[in-house]
């Protein structure tokens, strides 16, 4: 009666003070009722998560002693491994051992769950313990294996149990395709799933989502077309949320936007997740505005947006530069409570950086509680872009001295700031770093920024042999920067070498021809200039307008070099005028020798 009593107590609602006099009450007990019921006190223990709790918690394991049934250690290291410390789970299995209990084969598939939370993974350990335990043929088992070894980056083992299992399910294919798929091998993924038809496996939704998602990560629409109709739309399998999510994924991911949107449309059913896939799709596709838009209609429609939801739409108003729509959404946030996480924080300084708030950026910024290496490197782009270079390298290095390591984007930015100050020794020492400190392979990229950084300097020579020394083909943009810098620094030679090579290497592209031409007509070459506005029109290249954006009253305007489509025209140039005349007047004379073309 006292142990039914007791039992009673431990429950999801008991408090962590109640669960400590339980303790007390069945130490009072002695040792038989004790070890009988510490098993039960610890499965209602762990759950809450809380740090505390899970030490106490951590505690009692080490005081579990006597042998109990295979059941109950299989509810604790199920319990354990949905915490906040799921190593726990797996100190439960030692001491489940070391108490002689046998592992049945229910023990390793509740175990294997807390490895994605696991930093060290290794789980080739516990697979020794299945094939001692004659437990490695049981399909159950192994599909479990096969799920974790591939979500762990093992996926020649995953493909080795997989192999050698005598049975293989739907589930144990799924496991190996969505494998695949999460390490990023996309065609090897669409090969399994296409073999796995082939020999007579039913398909569910699950194998479907992580085929979709191969799809999309290869780009390949039309294998996405075929799973689509074949599957989805001739009822084999039910479309539900997450099919309809994945549809949406693969089509954006492919560059199919209006498909997306087709299937988001069609959908029998759509929650946060399906909402915040078309968003992120939008922003992929580099459709800014309309990514802005299936926010509105998402809060409409009385679905709350989540952390990643608002991240993505931070990144379409870092984009467009809409300062007052970051603002709403900052607002937003901070209303409903939205917590703050890594990812959302990284979102709101990137934003308010390049909407020109940079003292907003670094007060987010100085609030946020952790702080990853994205998150550094949005503030240390966002202080370059600024032209803060000071400001980028001491960001730069208070990031090293808070051991976080940088990534190819970090130096970017560093590179970047190095050439708005024209620090060349600086940047040339951060270049160094890449490969010699932190072992990270300049990209072509990099590349660009040092020879930005020594062509603004003036060190042509040196930029022309970096470029001359890279690892990779030097592209047109790089060619390009090198031009601009002649044409600033009047270098005739360097210049007419690279607009050669330039207009050889990108011919369809007008700015390469108008650089050049501008270069010729600065050393007063009029022939030669008009020889390559000859070329140009021969070609049939035609100017590309360049396209600004500025946003009044939290509404988007976009207009281009002689615009007059806004109902204010003439009422913006004549301000402009005015603007025109003031200059003059304040001495500004411009340097006619750029706009010769």
């Amino acid at each position: 009666m006292m142990v039914s009593t007791i039992l009673s107590l431990c429950h999801k609602d008991t408090t962590f003070n109640h669960f400590k006099q339980i303790h007390s009450l069945l130490i009072t007990l002695g040792p038989s009722q004790n070890d009988c019921l510490l098993p039960k006190l610890l499965t209602s223990i762990a759950p809450t998560s809380k740090p505390s709790h899970l030490a106490y918690a951590s505690f009692l394991i080490d005081h579990v002693q006597a042998p109990t049934t295979t059941r109950l250690w299989n509810s604790i290291i199920t319990a354990f491994s949905k915490t906040s410390e799921p190593h726990l789970s797996l100190v439960s299995y030692s001491t489940m051992r070391r108490n002689g209990v046998v592992p049945d084969q229910h023990t390793f598939p509740l175990l294997l769950k807390a490895f994605p939370k696991l930093e060290n993974k290794d789980p080739f350990q516990f697979y020794a313990h299945t094939v001692k335990f004659g437990l490695n043929l049981d399909q159950f088992v192994n599909n479990s294996f096969i799920s974790v070894l591939g979500g762990c980056g093992y996926l020649e083992a995953a493909h080795q149990v997989f192999v050698e299992s005598t049975e293989k399910d739907v589930i144990g294919w799924t496991a190996l395709v969505d494998g695949y798929v999460k390490n990023r091998h996309a065609l090897e993924a669409m090969k399994c799933f296409v073999e796995m038809r082939l020999v007579g496996i039913r398909v569910d939704e699950v194998t479907v989502v992580s085929a979709l998602s191969a799809a999309g990560m290869a780009g390949d629409v039309w294998f996405g077309r075929w799973v689509h109709g074949f599957y989805v739309e001739t009822g084999r399998v039910k479309w539900d949320v997450y099919v309809g999510s994945a549809l949406v994924d693969m089509y954006m991911k492919c560059g199919h936007h209006d498909d997306a949107r087709k299937v988001f449309s069609a959908m029998p059913s759509r929650n946060v997740v399906s909402w915040s896939v078309l968003i992120a799709g939008y922003v992929q596709c580099e459709k800014f505005k309309d990514a802005l838009l299936v926010l509105k209609c998402m809060v409409l429609e009385d679905v709350k947006p989540n952390q990643s939801t608002l991240s993505s739409v931070l990144t379409s108003c870092a984009h467009l530069g809409v300062l007052d729509q970051g603002k709403l959404i900052h607002g937003y946030i901070y209303r409903h409570n939205v917590q703050v996480n890594t990812l959302l924080g990284t979102g709101l300084v990137d934003m308010y950086a390049k909407c020109g708030c940079i003292e907003k950026a670094l007060s987010v910024f100085n609030t946020l509680p952790s702080k990853d290496v994205f998150t550094w490197t949005a503030m240390i782009n966002g202080l370059a872009s600024h032209g803060d270079a000071l400001g980028t390298l001491n960001f730069f290095s208070w990031m090293l001295q808070n051991a976080v390591l940088p990534n190819e984007v970090t130096f970017m930015g560093v590179l970047s700031g190095c050439a708005h100050r024209g620090l060349v020794d600086e940047g040339r020492k951060a270049f160094r770093s890449m490969k010699q400190v932190f072992h990270l392979e300049p990209h072509v990229d990099h590349y660009g920024c040092m020879v930005d950084l020594l062509g603004r300097a003036g060190y042509l020579e040196e930029a022309r042999q970096m470029i001359k020394d890279m690892p990779m083909v030097p592209t047109a943009g790089i060619w390009g920067t090198f031009l601009s810098s002649c044409v600033i620094h009047k270098n005739f030679e360097l210049g007419e070498l690279a607009g050669n090579h330039l207009i050889k290497l990108d011919s369809n592209h007008s700015g390469r021809y108008i650089l050049l031409a501008n270069l010729y007509s600065t050393w007063k070459k009029w022939k030669a200039a008009a020889g390559i506005r000859k070329l140009m029109k021969g070609k049939g290249v035609e100017k590309i307008p360049g396209y600004s954006w500025i946003e009044v009253n939290g509404e988007m305007f976009e207009f281009a070099a002689f615009d007059k489509s806004h109902s204010e025209s003439d009422r913006i140039y004549l301000m402009l005028d005015i603007m025109l005349v003031q200059m003059r007047l304040s001495g500004y004379v411009p340097d006619i020798n750029l706009f010769a073309f």
